[in-house]
């Protein structure tokens, strides 16, 4: 069985990628749930948590790129958030790459996809 990954995606531009993934009919596996959210600053530590209780191997948050978030500061918040936690979850026994943070514009549909890929493969590799 593949790795279960749920992505929290900004709606104006992550979302906007992994639609345009799809409507460009560009391949990638269909192992992930798309949350679509208003910011990836909402995304809290609470949220990852969740996701792994529920059983997820894989928390992809995907926002604006730096300098274009719709929010103003919602992306750098998110990096400040994911990098404590990360460290928060390598401390805890976790292993951290099971988070990951991806910056996807409307138009990278492409990137989109290549980092699903990416993240499934690297996820396959560590015992979860």
């Amino acid at each position: 069985m593949k790795p279960w990954i749920i992505s929290f995606c900004c709606r104006y531009c992550g979302y906007a990628g992994a639609d345009l993934a799809g409507v460009a009919r560009i391949q990638y596996p269909p192992n992930i749930l798309i949350v679509k959210v208003p910011c990836s600053g909402r995304v809290t530590p609470l949220h990852v948590l969740e996701a792994f209780k529920a059983g997820f191997d894989g928390v992809l948050i995907v926002g604006c790129h730096p300098g274009d978030c719709h929010f103003t500061s919602g992306n750098t918040l998110t990096e400040k958030r994911v990098k404590l936690f990360k460290k928060v979850l390598d401390e805890a026994g976790f292993n951290s790459c099971r988070v990951r943070l991806e910056w996807v514009s409307a138009s990278e549909g492409r990137k989109f996809a290549e980092v699903v890929e990416e993240f499934t493969e690297e996820l396959g590799k560590i015992p979860v």
